[in-house]
């Protein structure tokens, strides 16, 4: 796990309304520089985007089932993912160097608060070697079957981390028929959300914990 910093607390934005993505990446690389500049504090930005889709830096192509909402080409690492209403993005921005210079580190701890804010929820957050971000099963599909409730893509500049995670709060599922997410392909893994899972929990519950595990994970952070 990632060593918690010492000094100036992260500062913690949350955005009430849907952000467009290209504005949001404008902001993040703004803030970014500003981290690698010492002249701003590391951030954690939660927010919701309005539906789209994100191709990572691995994106194949055939993974674009159907274009049905924007497709962005963004930096950060991994393949095809859905954003949309109902879904926690957290762009963490965070200078690495601070804290541990270790990019599995950071991956693993960010896959820890996931399962830690998830588990507020009485829900089993499971992390998978072979398959990125954070899976839950579903015995109630099959033997085998499981569904990703949560998505990890990030990219690092100067030792400052930018993107981060996305949680499924409550969604519209089937948004996500138009990309193959992450590149998985099994007709036994597919996409869930909290009220998928049958759990009605409003954003700002959500919120509350992700802060709660966040700080118990990363240290204390800052209005």
């Amino acid at each position: 796990m990632l060593a918690p910093a010492a000094g100036q607390a992260p500062e913690w934005r949350i955005s009430d309304g849907p952000v467009a993505y290209e504005a949001a990446l404008t902001a993040m690389d703004a803030r970014v520089a500003a981290i690698v500049a010492g002249t701003a504090a590391e951030q954690v930005w939660l927010l919701e985007h309005p539906p789209l889709y994100t191709a990572g830096t691995s994106a194949r192509p055939e993974d674009l089932v159907e274009a049905r909402f924007p497709v962005h080409r963004t930096g950060r690492g991994g393949q095809f993912t859905y954003h949309g209403p109902g879904q926690r993005v957290a762009y963490v921005m965070l200078n690495l160097s601070r804290r541990e210079p270790d990019v599995r580190a950071f991956v693993a701890t960010l896959e820890e608060w996931i399962i830690r804010t998830l588990a507020a929820f009485n829900v089993r957050g499971e992390r998978r070697n072979d398959r990125v971000g954070v899976w839950v099963r579903r015995p109630d599909k099959g033997a085998g079957f499981e569904d990703k409730i949560a998505a990890i893509g990030i990219r690092i500049r100067h030792w400052v981390t930018l993107h981060g995670i996305a949680l499924n709060v409550e969604p519209n599922l089937s948004h996500f028929s138009g990309i193959v997410p992450c590149g998985v392909s099994e007709q036994r893994y597919g996409v869930t959300s909290l009220a998928d899972l049958g759990l009605p929990v409003s954003m700002v519950e959500v919120d509350m914990m992700l802060r709660r595990e966040f700080e118990a994970l990363f240290g204390p952070t800052a209005r």
